[in-house]
C-alpha cells in the first residue's frame, strides 16, 4: 500500500495506490463475498466461476465491492500508522479520484478530522472578582415563608362556600359540543383556587360553590392550547365540589423557631438563616468567577470546529431530552404535538449550547495533554467512593459492579477536576 495525505483545515484527503496483484486480491475477495447471490444455468448457486459471472454481467461486476474492501483495509492501516489523525466522521471515497488500469488502482478517501489546536493563554490570567450579593431582609423573609409553607396544615371547612385561596376536592366532566373529550374528566381532583393551573376562567367560576353542589360552568380553551383539537373551542364542565380545606400557616414566633430548628428564639433562627444565605451568595459569586475564568480560557483558543462534531453533540442532547420525556411519561412526538415545535427547531435551539460544549471539551482536552494530567488510582477511587456514598452503598459493593467503561467515566471526572484545580491555581481571581 502506498499513500499520500493532504489536509485542508479539517478535511483530510488520503490518496491510496494498490498494485495490480494487490487489486486482484481485493477483487477476488469481493467475488467470494458476492458469488452466492447469482443463479446461472448449469452451475450450482455459489459455485459460478468469476469469469463466467463477469462475462454475463460485465467486467466491473465486483468493482464497487472490491473498492470498498480495499478502501476499508487501507484506511484502517493508515490510521494505525498515523495515531495523531482522529476522524470525527465516516470516511468517503472520492468518486472522481478512482483510476483503474493494468498497473493497479488509485483512489482517495476523504474524511473530516479533529481540528488542529494551538492553545492560547490559559495561565497567568486575571479575572475580576464578583462581589457577592448582599443579603436583604426580604431574602430572610422569603426563606421563612418557605419553611412556614412546609409546616402548614390544612383544615377542613364545612360551613361555607368556596373562596379564593381554598384548596378544594372536586369531580368534573368536560364536553365540547356535547361530547366528552380526552383528559376532560377526573374525580377527587385537588385544586387550589387562584393557582391558575386550570383553563382561564375555570377557577374563578368555582368561587361560591357549596360543598356537594353540582353546576355547569362554561370556559373557552386558549388559542395556544397544547391540544390542537381544543384550541379556541368552548367547553362545558359539569363540576361537583366534594370538599374544602384551607391552609393554616404557623405563627412566626419563638415556638415556631423551636419546632423547625435547633434555636430557642426566632431572632437566633433568623440570624442563622441570614448566615446560610450569605454563605450561599458567596459560593454563587465564586462559581460565577470560575465560569468566567473557564470561559476566558476557552475563548483564548479559537477553533474551527467541524460541523459533524456540533451535530453529534446536538444528537446527544436530543437523546438525553427524549430520555427525560420518557421518564415523565411522554415521547418526542407528544412533545412536538403539545408545544407546536419541530425536530428542526429543537436542534436549532440546542446548537449554540452544543458549539460551546464542543469548543470547551476540545480546549480542555488539549490542556490536559499539554500538562500531562493523569488521574491516579487513588483519585479515581475517591470519585467512586463519593458517588457510592451519595447512593447509599459502600465503595466495596459499588466497585464490584463497575465495568471498565464505568471506571473510565470516573477517571474522566478525576482528570477534569484536576484540570479545573490547575486553572484556578495558575490564574488569579481578584
Amino acid at each position: 500500500m502506498k499513500y499520500t495525505q493532504k489536509r485542508e483545515k479539517n478535511t483530510l484527503t488520503v490518496s491510496f495506490k494498490a498494485k495490480a496483484e494487490e487489486w486482484a486480491r481485493f477483487d477476488m475477495r469481493a467475488y467470494e463475498q458476492n458469488k452466492g447471490k447469482y443463479n446461472v444455468p448449469g452451475f450450482r448457486k455459489g459455485h459460478v466461476p468469476k469469469g463466467v459471472l463477469e462475462n454475463r454481467y460485465g467486467k466491473g461486476l465486483f468493482l464497487e465491492d472490491a473498492l470498498y474492501i480495499c478502501a476499508q483495509e487501507y484506511y484502517n492501516e493508515f490510521l494505525d500508522k498515523n495515531k495523531e489523525v482522529i476522524p470525527v466522521a465516516r470516511p468517503a471515497i472520492d468518486d472522481k479520484s478512482i483510476k483503474i488500469d493494468d498497473k493497479g488502482v488509485a483512489f482517495a478517501v476523504v474524511v473530516t478530522v479533529r481540528p488542529e489546536i494551538v492553545l492560547g493563554q490559559y495561565k497567568g490570567l486575571t479575572i475580576e472578582k464578583t462581589a457577592p450579593q448582599k443579603v436583604k431582609a426580604a431574602d430572610v423573609d422569603a426563606e421563612l415563608s418557605k419553611v412556614r409553607e412546609r409546616n402548614a396544615r390544612f383544615i377542613e371547612v364545612t360551613d361555607r362556600a368556596v373562596q379564593d385561596g381554598d384548596q378544594i376536592n372536586l369531580d368534573y366532566c368536560g364536553k365540547v359540543d356535547g361530547v366528552a373529550f380526552e383528559g376532560g374528566t377526573a374525580q377527587k381532583q385537588s385544586l387550589t383556587i387562584g393557582s391558575h393551573s386550570f383553563i382561564p376562567g375555570f377557577e374563578e367560576q368555582l368561587v361560591g360553590f357549596g360543598i356537594g353542589e353540582t353546576k355547569d360552568i362554561t370556559v373557552t380553551f386558549p388559542d395556544d392550547y397544547h391540544a390542537e383539537e381544543l384550541k379556541g373551542k368552548q367547553a362545558v364542565f359539569t363540576v361537583t365540589v366534594n370538599g374544602i380545606t384551607v391552609k393554616e400557616l404557623p405563627e412566626l414566633d419563638d415556638e415556631f423557631a423551636k419546632d423547625v430548628s435547633e434555636f430557642s428564639t426566632l431572632k437566633e433562627y433568623k440570624a442563622d438563616i441570614k448566615k446560610t444565605i450569605t454563605e450561599r451568595y458567596v459560593k454563587d459569586a465564586e462559581r460565577v468567577d470560575e465560569d468566567k475564568l473557564y470561559e476566558t480560557v476557552v475563548n483564548n483558543t479559537p477553533i474551527d470546529i467541524p460541523e459533524e462534531m456540533i451535530e453529534e453533540q446536538i444528537d446527544q442532547y436530543i437523546e438525553d431530552f427524549k430520555y427525560q420525556l420518557l421518564s415523565s411519561g411522554l415521547n418526542i412526538e407528544s412533545y412536538f404535538k403539545y408545544t407546536g415545535s419541530t425536530m428542526e427547531q429543537l436542534r436549532k435551539d440546542h446548537r449554540e449550547r452544543a458549539e460551546k460544549a464542543v469548543h470547551t471539551r476540545l480546549v480542555f482536552e488539549e490542556i490536559v495533554k499539554a500538562e500531562n494530567i493523569i488521574a491516579t488510582d487513588e483519585q479515581v477511587d475517591a470519585k467512586i467512593k463519593e458517588y457510592a456514598e451519595q447512593n447509599g452503598t459502600t465503595f466495596e459493593e459499588f466497585s464490584k459492579k463497575l465495568t471498565p467503561s464505568d471506571r473510565y467515566y470516573f477517571e474522566n471526572q478525576a482528570v477534569t477536576e484536576a484540570l479545573l484545580q490547575l486553572l484556578k491555581k495558575e490564574n488569579t481571581i481578584a
